[in-house]
């Protein structure tokens, strides 16, 4: 489906593609502060955990003096530091103080993120490398039957650095005219972190589009969205789905399946911000020049 020319997704060599083949699964929402959190730690963090297929989600309201401890994983993984949220993250010996909004990589193993100011700490994993994690979600159940239209999960090449942990601060990553938000990548995730707005979107100028092979999370961190669904016609009409124009209050996660034609218009007058995961990184992405701002520590697969 076309892009319009002048969002930069149109440059993309995907923008044409057609619609994958098989019936798309339907698109899933979870808006947090209408459901009570899956852990409440003895230091008063609230946190929920969310799965794709492909993806875990770890939203955490974050309280200081607690310790989020992270076992066992095979694989990076990555920490959005939102808002007030302070932290320190430990792997190892190395510990890295995050004193600012911030997204950082952790590598593979156990590492610890210890939170010294309240506020947004997500923590980000591919399903397939950290399975403890996965079977907390609550909508585990959701995932137990594979979705075919998803592509198999391959860990993208090592860091040409080395492991270790890496701080992006998000502030330090202006906006730039013919790019798409700030992306980052690691050997196991991609995270965009989108612009933010303090108005609705313009209703003449959404974006629907549908990914071939892998799944889209969408954070809502912020602010009122309508997120609208489409199921592309096929001959057999017996398939089709009605269209769906899902109003999500923030924060919310939304799991967006292979196939299935999106967009997502932020609506109303206030804080809006969303910051959309993949797993693992996306090739369209990341063979633009310029994209992927850390594009230097990752080589392509």
């Amino acid at each position: 489906m076309p892009y319009d020319p002048n969002d930069p997704r149109s440059q993309l060599s995907t923008a044409t593609s057609p619609a994958s083949s098989g019936v798309p699964r339907a698109a899933r929402y979870r808006e947090l502060r209408h459901v009570a959190e899956d852990e409440l730690s003895s230091s008063g963090t609230h946190t929920w955990w969310t799965r794709s297929q492909a993806v875990v989600v770890g939203y955490s309201l974050a309280c200081v003096g607690d310790r989020l401890e992270t076992v066992d994983v095979d694989g990076e993984y990555a920490v959005l530091v939102l808002d007030s949220a302070r932290v320190a993250v430990a792997h190892g010996d190395e510990r890295v103080v995050v004193d600012q909004p911030s997204l950082v990589i952790v590598p593979a193993g156990d590492s610890t993120v210890e939170v010294t100011g309240f506020g947004v700490v997500i923590r980000l994993f591919a399903a397939a490398t950290a399975p403890a994690f996965a079977a907390r979600c609550s909508n585990v159940t959701s995932f137990v039957e594979v979705d075919p239209n998803v592509a198999e999960f391959t860990p993208w090449p090592d860091p040409s650095d080395g492991w270790r942990i890496r701080c992006y601060p998000i502030a330090d990553y202006p906006l730039v005219a013919g790019r798409l938000g700030r992306i980052f990548r690691c050997t196991t995730l991609m995270i965009n972190v989108l612009p933010e707005d303090d108005q609705p979107r313009d209703p003449t100028k959404l974006s629907p589009h549908h990914h071939d092979d892998f799944e889209q999370i969408s954070l809502q961190v912020h602010g009122d969205y309508v997120h609208h669904m489409r199921v592309p016609w096929t001959p057999d009409s017996t398939l089709w789905r009605d269209d769906e124009h899902r109003h999500c209050d923030a924060p919310a996660v939304v799991v967006i399946p292979p196939g299935l034609v999106h967009t997502s218009q932020a609506v109303g007058s206030m804080r809006h911000w969303l910051i959309d995961v993949f797993a693992p990184p996306r090739f369209d992405f990341s063979e633009r020049d310029g994209w992927v701002r850390n594009a230097d520590e990752y080589p392509l697969p």
